[in-house]
């Protein structure tokens, strides 16, 4: 066995609702987030997740993810080891937050770490939205007349 260690590459973070392990093997992104839309705060989401994709690496490596509110605060944190046996192969790791609590509208970030060292963050952002009005259904237009 070889003592080679390559630093990998961070091919995909994606920050989204669910990711879901189909039958053939493949994984599914289910609400891709760059956004989450509200009329109020705190806004509450069931299930958080972080993709990502490591390419090109060899060796055992740690990887460590952040949401962090517009404050500074750590809304949550996750961690995993991985290793990657060829830099032909792929790794892709997958972190769940659970009862996620949005308090304030603004800028959130996404905070990915390799070994301590940070490999990418980026910004999503919990917006207000105005709430549409309900509208009436229009009246029936009057029958004609024979």
């Amino acid at each position: 066995m070889s003592s080679k260690h390559i630093v990998p590459t961070l091919q995909a973070s994606v920050i989204c609702e669910d990711v879901r392990q189909e039958n053939n093997g493949m994984q599914t992104l289910v609400g891709v987030l760059n956004i989450i839309p509200a009329a109020k705060v705190p806004v509450g989401l069931l299930k958080l997740a972080i993709w990502t994709r490591w390419i090109g690496g060899v060796g055992k490596f740690k990887q460590s993810a952040r949401i962090v509110a517009p404050d500074g605060t750590a809304l949550g944190e996750a961690a995993v080891d991985f290793e990657m046996q060829d830099v032909i192969g792929q790794a892709t790791n997958v972190h769940f937050f659970a009862g996620m609590q949005f308090k304030e509208f603004g800028t959130y970030k996404v905070e990915i770490s390799l070994d301590g060292k940070e490999a990418v963050h980026f910004p999503f952002h919990v917006l207000q939205i105005q709430q549409q009005p309900q509208q009436q259904a229009p009246a029936p237009a009057p029958a004609p007349e024979a």
